[in-house]
Formats: C-alpha cells, structure tokens, sequence
C-alpha cells in the first residue's frame, strides 16, 4: 500500500479543514527540527457513535521513529493507517491529514496475510514493485535488474533464502516470513514513510533484533518512521518520540528516554510496569494415554503447487501431549512451529506419518474429518483477522461453533458465545460489530472464544499473545491458564517465540529448521537445555533482553 497526498475526506464531513496543501520537505533536512514530512492534526475517527481516535497529532520527521503505543484497540492502527488515507468503512473523518508532496508511505500491518495475495507466489508480489522502477533501463536488462532489487529487499528484510522463498505462496510461510515480505515491498518502494504495525509480532528473538537494526537503518537514511507496537523493549531500542494512547487519545507524549525515566500519566506506568509475571503450572502427572501423540511425522512444502517439487520442512519422530498439560513448540520464525499446528488442525495435507488423537489416528485434511474430531482439536491463528468474514458480526461467527459443531440452538450458542467473549474481555456491544470495526487484539480474543465453544479436546494456540500488549498478555495468559486449571479434558499446544511464555508450559518442544531438536519439561529444557540450538536461542533470548533494556539506546 502506498499514499502519496491525502487530502482528508469531505464525504463524512465532522468540521473537515479545506484541503490541505503538500508538506515542504527538503532531503537534506534530517532530525528533530527538520520539516514533519507527515503531520496529522486533531484527527477524529468516529463509527456507529463510538470515537475510535479522538483528538490525534502526530508529526513524523525524516530520520526519526515516532512510535506510538498503547493497549490492543487504543487507536495505534487507526491512527497509523489514516497517514494512508485508509479508515474503517462506515467512518465519520474530522481533521486533517497531510503527506509531503511525492512522498510515498510504505505500510508493515500487523497482519501480513491481508495484504499478500495468496493466489500469486512470491516473485509476483515483489517483482511488481520492482518493475515500476527499472523501466528506466533498456527492455533487455529489466527482467534481471527487477530480480536483483527484490533478492536484495529479501536480504535486507532478513530473508537470505529469497531465491528459495520466492518460489512459494503465502501460506507456506510462517507468519514471520509473511511479515518480511511485507518489509520487503515497503523497501522496494522507497517510502519516504513507513508506518509499521507491531513488525516484530510473532518473531523470534534473533529476527527481533535483526528488525530493530533494519527500522534504525530506515531512518538512518532520512525515512520517517512510525511505529505501533506494543513491545516496550522495541520501542526503547528504537524511538525518538513516543506518543501514549488509550481509549482513541493521546495521554502523555515526549521524547522517549523522558517517558521511560519519568512517566507522567498513571497509564503510562502502568503499561511499563505490566510484565507477565506468573507462577509456573503444577508438574503435570503424564499419567495415561496421552490425549495426541505424533508418530514419524514428515511434512513437505511444493514449490509452485501441488505438482511442484517437493521440500521436506519438518520432521517429527515422536512428541506426545498428556491430559491436561501445555506443551510449548518454540524455534525460530520458520523452525516449522506452524507447519506443525497445521498438520494437527488437518490444515496441512500434504505430510506422512501418524497423528493419534484419543488412541484413533486422525485423518489427514478437515474435509475428512467428522464432527466430532472438528471440534476436538481447534487451532487459535496468529492471524486473527484473515481467520474471520469480514461481512458478518463476530459474535454471529463465535456462535456458529457451537452450532455446526455440537448442535447447539442458535440463542444457547447466542449466549453461550456471550458469555465466553465476557470472559474473555470483550464486551456486547463490540461482539456486535463486524471483525473491521475491532482491533487485533480484539479480535484475537474473538478467535479464541469461537475455539472454545467448540468444547475441544486440544487447542492449539499460534502466538496468540504476540500482538498484544503487555496488560492484556498478561489477562490472556492467565485466562489459559485458568482453563487449564478448571477443564481436566483440556489440553494446551503453545506455539511461540517467546521463552518466557514457554516458560509457563509444561512440556517443550525445540524446533530448528524443521527438526525436532529437543524435548523435555520445561524447567529442565529451560535450565539446562541439552542441545546447542536450544542453548544458542537462550543466548540470543538474553542477549536482546539486555541489548533492549540497555539506557544507552533510550
């Protein structure tokens, strides 16, 4: 997505300002006094009576990170994509928007899948944009000047295997894949902007810090960048200024060294003061059979379909789930952590070797599965946006579970799914809304209830808490593991980056370019980890911790 100039839209006028002319912007100025090459003024985003954003200013400079933070639904993305000309449909728009004259705006979304194609490889995606800018040469050096800049965007994205990569659609990436492609276009596109929406969601420690260097590269070369994010240590490595939101305004702004060392607004202390500190779950007793067992799993990749050469990205000889207990699948972005929850979910056919759930192995697609073994293994995406119809409201979607798949009446499942999404900390009149009207976060905790009420067996949670932010992590992991606690026919697969989340499972598993690298409970995986992978990924874990956390880079 790009924007060049945006005039604020006069077709839902709420006291809209005259158009707005371009921004000034010399190249040369960089830094704090240089001209904001995007400004926004009092901006209002208003649906169905409810202020989404009311009152935002913002100014991006070159050279600099602007980054805003806040809880899931504060307003971040709203006001990130208005940069754009982008609203929510149905939106009331007051105030005023403006974009330097020719510059463009590159968007990183928190959810990359929306903005990739999945009917076009990856080549396609990117050569597209690279073809725009090489037209300037003779027709004979195109071609290979086009594929030289998307292979140099990849590896700049921190995708070295590109030629590999290229070759592959978009759901055969790991969802940090699918975020660095989306880096790769806004690089190709020489954005004088670049809003990105929690880049590091969903990454791994090592990715992590790889990105950070990459965004502070971006504004060492006089591009503004504005950064939504709910991940403090990202936003202390990176940002010039910070901008505090809730509920649709701004509370506290400044620069951002002033903002960690002597916060003003209680909110702010508050979301710097949320980690999620929780007690480690009871040992779990592996007494029985265990609810699913993995036996000799291999899973293939085609590259360009189901008749293209087949790639071996996962190999599991043996991992066993008991009764009860969380076991933790965590490895790099591209490890195979999804693969694996997809082949569970009978999302990924393409695979040989067992998956025995209750003592019966399951079929190998949904499509072949009953009813009964739909609802019991259930998967919570990463993803939660593109795991929802976007013309239908949320709470009709969560109730439909338990409709299709227990045979529930329609008010029972009405109130059913009421009551969970309550729980789960969203309320009436959002469950009401359709899924463009809700934030990420929102709708990750949708997602989940829609899984539950299926009543299933496994639940299979994908970095669910990846794009949340520090206060609501904590409620959701705490949620999990409540329902642990309370449902002895419960049990829980964890995929995740992060060590800390890892740390509250039961069991982990290690998965390194798509082998089972190690396995144990997770006080032994976690203190005294056996295999060199497994010890190089707490390495790097620490080493960013105190990379992030260092003053030096406030």
């Amino acid at each position: 997505m790009n924007h060049e100039k945006h005039i604020t839209d006069p077709a839902a006028p709420l006291g809209l300002e005259g158009p707005a002319g371009p921004l000034g912007l010399d190249a040369g100025d960089v830094g704090p006094d240089a001209a904001p090459v995007a400004e926004i003024r009092d901006l209002r985003v208003e649906i169905g009576g409810r202020a989404m954003v009311d009152g935002v200013n913002l100014e991006a400079r070159p050279g600099r990170v602007t980054a805003l933070v806040g809880a899931s639904g504060s307003g971040k993305t709203t006001t990130g994509l208005a940069l754009l000309g982008e609203y929510p449909p149905g939106a009331r728009i007051g105030g005023d928007v403006r974009v330097a004259a020719e510059g463009l705006v590159g968007y990183i979304p928190q959810h990359p899948a929306a903005v990739l194609n999945p009917a076009r490889r990856v080549c396609a995606l990117l050569t597209d944009i690279a073809r725009s800018q090489v037209r300037h040469l003779p027709r004979g050096r195109r071609r290979a000047a086009a594929r030289e800049r998307v292979l140099r965007a990849l590896a700049e994205a921190q995708l070295p295997d590109g030629e590999t990569l290229l070759r592959r659609y978009p759901h055969q990436l790991s969802g940090g894949q699918q975020q660095r492609v989306v880096l790769a276009q806004a690089l190709l596109l020489g954005a004088r902007v670049i809003v990105a929406d929690e880049p590091t969601t969903g990454q791994d420690a090592l990715t992590k810090s790889r990105i950070v260097d990459q965004l502070a590269a971006v504004a060492a070369r006089g591009i503004a960048v504005v950064l939504l994010s709910h991940d403090l240590d990202v936003v202390r490595a990176l940002a010039d200024d910070v901008l505090v939101m809730r509920a649709g305004r701004i509370v506290e702004s400044g620069p951002a060294e002033r903002l960690w060392t002597a916060p003003r607004h209680p909110w702010t202390r508050e979301l710097l003061t949320a980690h999620a500190d929780f007690t480690p779950p009871a040992p779990s007793a592996d007494s029985g059979e265990p609810v699913l067992r993995i036996r000799d799993l291999i899973a293939r990749h085609r590259d360009g379909g189901t008749r293209g050469r087949p790639t071996t990205v996962l190999r599991v000889p043996e991992l066993a789930l008991h009764p009860g207990s969380c076991l933790a699948v965590v490895g790099r972005s591209g490890s195979g952590k999804t693969t694996l929850a997809r082949c569970l979910a009978g999302l990924h056919r393409d695979h040989d070797g067992e998956i025995i759930l209750d003592g019966t192995a399951l079929p190998r697609t949904l499509r072949t599965r009953d009813r009964a073994q739909l609802a019991a293994v259930q998967y919570v995406f990463q993803d939660s946006r593109a795991a929802f119809d976007e013309h239908r409201p949320v709470l009709h979607q969560v109730a439909r579970t338990a409709i299709r798949l227990r045979g529930t009446d329609k008010d029972t499942a009405r109130q059913e799914a009421l009551t969970t999404l309550t729980r789960l900390g969203l309320p009436e009149e959002l469950a009401d809304r359709h899924p463009g009207q809700l934030s990420g976060g929102e709708l990750q905790r949708a997602a989940l209830a829609r899984a539950l009420l299926a009543r299933p067996r496994v639940l299979i949670c994908d970095e669910i808490t990846s794009g949340l932010d520090t206060v609501n992590r904590r409620g959701l992991l705490g949620l999990l593991a409540q329902l642990l606690r309370d449902r002895d026919d419960l049990s829980l697969v964890l995929i995740t980056h992060d060590l800390d989340i890892a740390a509250l499972a039961h069991h982990i598993a290690v998965l390194d370019a798509g082998e089972l690298v190690e396995q144990g409970t997770a006080p032994r995986v976690l203190t005294a980890p056996e295999h060199p992978f497994t010890v190089s990924l707490m390495q790097t874990t620490a080493r960013l911790e105190g990379l992030l956390s260092s003053s030096d880079l406030g």
